[in-house]
């Protein structure tokens, strides 16, 4: 008998074919276009958790307490795709962001805004290459948010859900700063030319 994880690849194959034709299951089996705004929100989550990968694996250009505080949002992020990806009439119940971690991000914004300077100018994004991955990522998120937003119009959305996402947007910009500060990167500040 195959071991555990053996099992669980043999059971699940890589490619289906069943998403050949441009459509997707939602939890719950609901077949939706792939273009469909919680498949395109999801999808944005995913995007940025692969962009968190690539910034986690820089191990040396953060520092550690914020390369666990990226290691706890990826796995919320599955969580809230989780729960994205479940339409709210489908009766087996959804993984979803648990209570507390909008707070969790407040409370880590709090503590990385003691080591940095206040902002007098907005900045460019940039500076070393991990914050300027980080600024991505923040892009990424605020697209997610968006789509959430809209979703939010015609069905029911937690409003924990885009409370975390605004959130996470603003973490991702204060964890920029300090990465780049970490690494002694130049923060550009942007200064308009118009008078």
């Amino acid at each position: 008998m195959p071991a555990p994880d053996e099992y669980f690849l043999l059971i699940m194959k890589i490619y289906t074919k069943f998403g050949d034709k441009g459509k997707t299951a939602l939890i719950g089996l609901k077949t939706v276009s792939k273009s469909h705004g919680r498949v395109e929100a999801y999808g944005s989550l995913d995007e940025l958790n692969a962009l968190l990968g690539v910034v986690v694996s820089r191990k040396d250009s953060l520092p550690p307490t914020l390369r666990a505080d990226l290691l706890e949002i990826q796995s919320q992020l599955f969580y809230l795709g989780a729960e994205l990806a479940t339409p709210k009439k489908t009766k087996k119940p959804t993984a979803h962001l648990a209570a507390g971690t909008v707070e969790f991000l407040e409370s880590a914004i709090d503590e990385m805004e003691l080591s940095l300077e206040s902002l007098r100018h907005f900045i460019l994004p940039g500076g070393s290459e991990t914050s300027a991955f980080l600024h991505l990522s923040r892009t990424v998120c605020r697209r997610a948010e968006r789509r959430v937003v809209a979703i939010a119009k015609k069905e029911k959305i937690r409003s924990d859900v885009i409370r975390y996402l605004n959130r996470l947007g603003d973490f991702l910009f204060v964890a920029a700063r300090l990465a780049n500060l970490f690494q002694k990167g130049e923060e550009t500040p942007w200064i308009s030319k118009q008078n």
